[in-house]
């Protein structure tokens, strides 16, 4: 079981950068999933977004709860609310506005998809015990996530001739920001050394061949996979919109540091 004592200085500092990319993702997904409250396009519907985006958040609040005890930090929410948007480390994908319903399934069903694998293949590599504890939690969560998501790209695909519109240009307007998913850069490669994070280009295959089956299963087209891919993210090169969203979600935290609830 790892500790502060007993986890060497570039190995802690590998494990606090794999917990902020993996909370950063989750965070700012389950902030954007929450925009939908109240707003979905059927009560049920409504409530599962909610329950993704809670599952997100929580997601989140764990990994940098473990961050904060790795860094001496108070708790998890200077990471949630005291930092810039330059020092966020999440795929830019994960920061676009929702669009609509159609745009939000898209990203939803993308995302969980590689955090199946990502998943799936850290439980079997972390040796960080608490580390891993968290993983197994989270995969039992993520597997609803791509089959909730997955239904209904089936759904919408496979519908009406609108709903094929509006899912078909999600997936068109969202392919140039999948190409990040699988970046890999020195600092991961550091976490891979030290068995907390797996090459993701190992499991590129399985997930363009689920997302490809998807899609055609669904009536739709597959976009080209050799267009401009959006890079840069985790390295602090994020769209405008992240800026945006930050503002509002940070804002009231952020005017008042030392309130507390009571």
């Amino acid at each position: 079981m790892s500790t502060l004592d007993t986890i060497p200085k570039t190995k802690q500092e590998s494990l606090v950068e794999v917990l902020l990319r993996l909370g950063d993702d989750r965070l700012i997904h389950g902030h954007r999933l929450s925009e939908w409250a109240g707003h979905g396009p059927e009560l049920e519907e409504d409530l599962a977004l909610a329950n993704v985006a809670l599952d997100m958040i929580g997601h989140a609040s764990s990994l940098y709860s473990y961050a904060a005890k790795l860094e001496g930090k108070q708790d998890e929410d200077h990471y949630a609310y005291f930092r810039d948007d330059i020092d966020f480390k999440n795929i830019a994908m994960l920061e676009l506005p929702r669009v609509d319903f159609a745009f939000t399934i898209a990203k939803q069903f993308l995302f969980s998809a590689f955090s199946y694998f990502l998943y799936r293949d850290l439980i079997d590599t972390v040796e960080d015990e608490q580390f891993n504890g968290m993983l197994q939690k989270h995969f039992k969560e993520i597997k609803y996530h791509l089959r909730h998501s997955r239904e209904w790209v089936l759904r919408l695909g496979d519908g009406t001739e609108e709903s094929k519109k509006r899912i078909q240009s999600a997936f068109n307007d969202l392919w140039m920001y999948t190409g990040e998913l699988f970046d890999q850069d020195d600092t991961e490669k550091a976490a891979i050394s030290h068995n907390l994070y797996v090459d993701v280009t190992s499991f590129k295959e399985e997930w363009m061949k689920l997302v490809k089956e998807t899609l055609e299963e669904a009536t739709l087209d597959v976009p080209d996979n050799d267009q401009y891919m959006f890079s840069g993210a985790r390295g602090g090169r994020h769209t405008e919109h992240l800026g945006h969203l930050l503002a509002e979600m940070q804002f009231l935290r952020r005017s008042y540091p030392d309130a507390e609830w009571k």
